[in-house]
């Protein structure tokens, strides 16, 4: 009966992180030794407004979770204390704030699971330091809209002048 219990427990932990990381559109992996409690819920609440989750998770039910999800190749990284940002919206916005962090705080990035793709440290820190994805559509929208908006211009500047010349042709013709 006890380990019945203990197994229901655990299983309901598996299912609570699965649950989570079922929303997620991109995993950020890091060890947080040395953070202090302040720390850990500053970088929380700050990736909450980033539609993200940062959660401590037991390297054993993450795994299991993960293996439900079909995501395999994270043995490596789920070694020693570990916590999983999942990124709900946009993981290169996510990246940046946990590199913010590692300039201030004692966190150590491990790895990103981002697209179906496994990322080392160092790429998901490139990957950080890339535009989020709003910002290089706003700024593809940017350039598609200039063209256009030059013509707009274009044509109200030759209706202008046209309405101009009339106009100056009509005063000239009052006068005179």
């Amino acid at each position: 009966m006890y380990t019945t219990r203990v197994t229901e427990k655990k299983r309901a932990r598996v299912e609570e992180i699965k649950k989570i990381l079922e929303e997620g559109k991109g995993y950020i992996f890091a060890d947080y030794r040395g953070l202090t409690v302040e720390q850990i819920t500053r970088l929380r609440n700050e990736l909450r407004q980033q539609q993200a989750i940062l959660k401590v998770v037991k390297n054993r039910f993450a795994k299991l979770a993960f293996s439900e999800l079909e995501i395999t190749g994270l043995d490596e990284v789920l070694l020693g204390p570990t916590v999983v940002a999942v990124a709900k919206e946009d993981p290169a916005v996510v990246a940046k704030t946990i590199f913010k962090y590692v300039n201030e705080t004692p966190i150590k990035v491990k790895a990103g699971y981002i697209d179906g793709q496994l990322y080392g440290a160092q790429q998901v820190e490139a990957i950080s330091k890339l535009p989020s994805r709003a910002e290089l559509l706003a700024t593809l929208m940017g350039t598609m809209n200039a063209p256009l908006q030059n013509l707009v211009y274009a044509l109200n500047g030759v209706t202008t002048k046209l309405v101009r010349t009339l106009k100056a042709l009509a005063d000239k013709m009052e006068q005179g």
